[in-house]
């Protein structure tokens, strides 16, 4: 397991729409915590277009625990269900999306995620990272902790701020503009 610092970068010419597509990216090996981080994002992307495909997805993210309800509804009401949409955070995290374009990202699909030293951690002999996303409605990088899983060489999704993040309010949505 490679705990180096670094900044690790995807590309996507489409954001996959179900698990079939997902495992079918080579991020989905899920061997480093920067893949699992990207994918998560990915998969958020697809929350307007299918629920339960993106649940799914997620739940394969998530590794050998599963998503609460109580986790589930937190962020369908944070991304779908507030009083305007807010399903562009997620958009926001990948290249070119900035507020004055409504976050609307650049094609391909890049996405940049970081750690750094204090990334890589060991509590109770299980293994944690936390990687940083930058988004381009907000000054400060979003978290996503990982957990690794010993016996798949796996790194597993434990908790996803970025869906809770607050960022800029995209230009088509601000009554100020």
């Amino acid at each position: 397991m490679d705990t180096t610092p670094r900044t690790e970068t995807f590309t996507f010419n489409a954001l996959p729409k179900n698990l079939a597509e997902m495992k079918a990216l080579p991020e989905a090996s899920l061997n480093t915590p920067h893949k699992t981080a990207a994918l998560c994002v990915a998969a958020l992307c697809n929350i307007n277009n299918d629920l339960n495909a993106t649940w799914e997805m997620l739940e394969y993210l998530n590794g050998p625990t599963q998503w609460s309800q109580s986790q589930k509804e937190l962020v369908n009401r944070r991304l779908l269900k507030s009083k305007d949409n807010k399903s562009y955070i997620t958009y926001a995290f990948f290249d070119g999306a900035t507020p004055a374009n409504s976050y609307t990202p650049t094609m391909p699909y890049t996405i940049k995620v970081t750690s750094d030293k204090n990334s890589f951690s060991e509590d109770g002999g299980y293994k944690w990272a936390k990687v940083y996303l930058h988004s381009g409605g907000a000054d400060s990088p979003a978290p996503i902790t990982m957990r690794y899983k010993e016996s798949t060489g796996r790194w597993f999704v434990t908790n996803v701020m970025i869906a809770l993040t607050d960022i800029r309010t995209p230009a088509d949505k601000d009554p100020w503009k």
